[in-house]
């Protein structure tokens, strides 16, 4: 068997962060399951007794994490690799959704993520390995009308990586975006908050195509595997130089061909115009 590794997985009390934690440790290796709830998790640990570590973690307190993080390092002797995980869907147009529900969303989406992996930094730091995988979502690589929040709080957890992957390469630390496209969970459901307010000119928009599309959306019958995402996670934690950026699913794949074919050609388009913006251009402008 291959060298057992510990992990710390957040947002586990159901959908995805369940799934991961579930199939790594049916993998044998160890992991810190971490939830809002001790009682979501409970068959993990009764199922893997001496593999499977509970902790109690709301990723909007500091206290909690510094808690939790520490003693999950005294506990396994270090973390391996982090999954920050923990996020909820916030659907509805940008004009409607007031700041009592995104910034909330920020808390947990962003800053929760933010937080957990700063306060592994150190640990991972001093021993010169460690990788942190940061779950955001195609929609964190291309937006989708309807989902202007929830996207931008995914955008900001995708810059966060990339800095952090330059920030601590020389120092053993690698970094994985993941960007699961559309994947068997309740995201579409509980995990799914829909603004209060309503305006009908946005009926006129392609937000409504999102908002019906969504409505129409049954929870099992999205075609991505969240165990199937969590092997692929397992073998990159295992390689010396994992991908910086992992879409999954034929929806992931095309939505990020698309912008990346999109934002070429209109980089292409308009490319004489912005090579004329220095000072000592002698473009003429009109």
């Amino acid at each position: 068997m291959a060298e057992q590794k510990t992990w710390f997985i957040t947002g586990c009390d159901k959908g995805m962060g369940y799934a991961f934690a579930e199939t790594i440790l049916a993998h044998g290796d160890r992991v810190v399951v971490t939830a809002l709830s001790a009682g979501n998790v409970a068959p993990l640990k009764e199922r893997y007794p001496d593999t499977a570590i509970i902790h109690e973690l709301n990723v909007t307190d500091r206290e909690n994490i510094a808690e939790v993080v520490n003693a999950a390092e005294k506990t396994t002797g270090g973390v391996d690799i982090l999954i920050n995980n923990a996020g909820y869907g916030l659907l509805g147009p940008i004009e409607a959704t007031e700041p009592d529900e995104y910034r909330p969303l920020f808390e947990v989406n962003f800053f929760g993520a933010a937080e957990v992996t700063r306060a592994f930094l150190p640990h991972m730091r001093q021993r010169r390995r460690g990788y942190v995988i940061n779950t955001t979502s195609i929609g964190g690589f291309a937006a989708s009308p309807g989902f202007g929040f929830y996207a931008a709080s995914k955008f900001a957890l995708e810059g966060f990586s990339e800095a952090l992957a330059q920030d601590t390469e020389a120092l053993g630390i690698r970094v994985t975006i993941l960007e699961p496209g559309s994947t068997r969970t309740d995201f579409a459901d509980g995990s799914m908050a829909r603004v209060r307010r309503k305006i009908d000119d946005y009926r006129e928009t392609r937000v409504q195509a999102t908002l019906d599309r969504m409505a129409s959306r049954q929870g099992g019958q999205q075609p991505g595997d969240p165990r199937r995402i969590a092997r692929a996670l397992i073998k990159f934690s295992r390689m010396e130089n994992p991908p910086l950026r992992f879409a999954t699913g034929e929806d992931g794949i095309a939505r990020m061909r698309a912008k990346l074919a999109a934002t070429a050609d209109e980089a292409d388009r308009h490319e004489q115009l912005s090579l004329a913006m220095g000072f000592d251009s002698d473009a003429v402008l009109e």
